[in-house]
């Protein structure tokens, strides 16, 4: 195998060189840019590892904040159904059975229960994003689109 010259030696021009010689002005330049690229990963690394660290301490708020709603949902069931106690008591002191004064509460929640069940139906369909829905859909599949034609 013949020895491999260099195409700038022997006074060519560097024309055919497979590397161009690089100057001291693109060596600085490819040392600053290699210093700017790893401050880049350096900077990126950093704030992937304040999402992950946010996206825990989210997670952990979620927990404690969950255990706090189903404790306050037992204290207000606990209260409701006191509240409710009183109000039979009071409508059996005066004067209404025991037995009609447990009805009328009974009665009394299944409404509100109804109430809550209406609302909660209502605002159901809103959970599924219907007004992005339907400006995802193409333009022939909507429905004023059809009855224009």
């Amino acid at each position: 195998m013949a020895p491999k010259t260099s195409a700038n030696s022997g006074g060519d021009s560097g024309a055919f060189s497979a590397m161009p010689a690089e100057s001291p002005a693109d060596a600085g330049l490819l040392a600053q840019m290699d210093s700017l690229w790893a401050e880049y990963q350096d900077l990126s690394h950093d704030r992937f590892r304040l999402a992950a660290l946010e996206t825990r301490r989210a997670g952990q708020s979620l927990v404690t904040m969950l255990i706090a709603a189903v404790m306050l949902g037992l204290l207000l069931s606990a209260a409701w159904l006191g509240s409710l106690a009183a109000g039979v008591q009071w409508l059996i002191e005066h004067e209404l059975r025991a037995s009609s004064a447990i009805w009328l509460a009974v009665a009394c929640n299944l409404v509100l229960a109804l109430s809550l069940f209406g609302i909660i139906r209502r605002r159901a369909r809103f959970l599924q994003f219907p007004a992005t829905q339907r400006s995802l859909k193409p333009l022939a599949d909507r429905p004023a689109d059809r009855d224009k034609r």
